[in-house]
């Protein structure tokens, strides 16, 4: 049986100095980029590589698209990113950064020859915007499909099983996944869904649909 859901949304915030509770640190963000997803990951001797898509980047290319592609145990539909500077403040050139990317149509098969759902996403949006004093990130999701039991409001890491008819977790599904630097610079890299295979499933890798991240303006 399918799970559909509608529109869900999300919001986080690094301000300079401040931490996240649960959040995994990492080296410091790039000063802006975005994409609507990628995947590494293999299954029965096969891996399946999907670069980055419509990755965009504040240093250029400022804007990009992709068409759908697909491989064996995924899709992604067409997407497309923006990569902005803005001056905010002509005086003393303060500037503001945002890193937006939108896919549609995403289909994981992968897990169905392990007793697995098909698990879909109908359409999403993440950006990252980094100004002089942090940065925030947020996302939107719709039409989420083999993803039952969800909380109505999704919390940042929040971590989702996804099983098999006879309850064995065959990955885990980290929504609104937020890494920050260490030491914090006030950067951030949001990923909208990272996908995370066990050993039942057979597959190995990860995949990630929706990814932004930003540094704090100079």
């Amino acid at each position: 049986m399918n799970h559909i859901l509608a529109r869900r949304a999300g919001a986080v915030a690094a301000a300079l100095a401040l931490g996240l509770a649960g959040a995994p640190a990492h080296a410091a963000a790039p000063a802006g980029v975005a994409s609507t997803g990628s995947a590494d990951f293999t299954k029965a001797g096969r891996q399946v590589v999907v670069p980055a898509q419509a990755q965009c980047a504040v240093g250029g290319p400022t804007s990009a698209s992709s068409t759908a592609v697909s491989q064996p145990g995924i899709r992604f539909g067409e997407g497309s990113s923006t990569c902005t500077t803005t001056v905010v403040d002509p005086q003393s050139d303060t500037t503001e950064t945002k890193s937006t990317a939108d896919g549609n149509d995403f289909e994981l098969s992968a897990l169905m020859s392990a007793g697995g759902p098909r698990l879909k996403v109908g359409k999403w949006r993440i950006s990252c915007i980094g100004k002089q004093n942090g940065t925030e990130a947020g996302w939107q999701v719709d039409g989420l499909s083999g993803f039952p039991g969800l909380p109505e409001d999704i919390p940042a890491n929040y971590v989702h099983e996804v099983k098999d008819s006879a309850g064995t977790v065959l990955a885990r599904v980290t929504f609104s996944e937020v890494i920050l630097p260490d030491p914090n610079d006030g950067s951030l890299t949001m990923n909208l869904m990272h996908f995370r295979f066990t050993e039942a499933s057979t597959v190995t890798g990860d995949v990630v649909v929706g990814s932004a991240a930003c540094s704090p303006t100079p």
